[in-house]
């Protein structure tokens, strides 16, 4: 399972999800979708919007989770 730990980063930047909006040119809502773990996809465009004005690198917001295996 891919995490998306989008919240952590803008914790980090001390940047609000509308602050964030208008700096990637992305709505509240998409942004939401993404900081919630909702979303299906991202956009390679919107990614590198988002590390560029986090100024952080993809792997500080998306985190692979492998999924728990059930006991032998």
């Amino acid at each position: 399972m891919i995490v998306v730990n989008l919240d952590v980063m803008m914790a980090k930047r001390k940047m609000s999800l509308s602050q964030l909006s208008e700096k990637v040119d992305v709505t509240l809502a998409n942004l939401s979708i993404l900081k919630n773990n909702k979303a299906k996809a991202v956009r390679f465009s919107t990614l590198e919007a988002i590390c560029a004005a986090l100024d952080c690198q993809p792997g500080d917001i998306l985190e692979f989770v492998p999924d728990e295996e059930p006991p032998p």
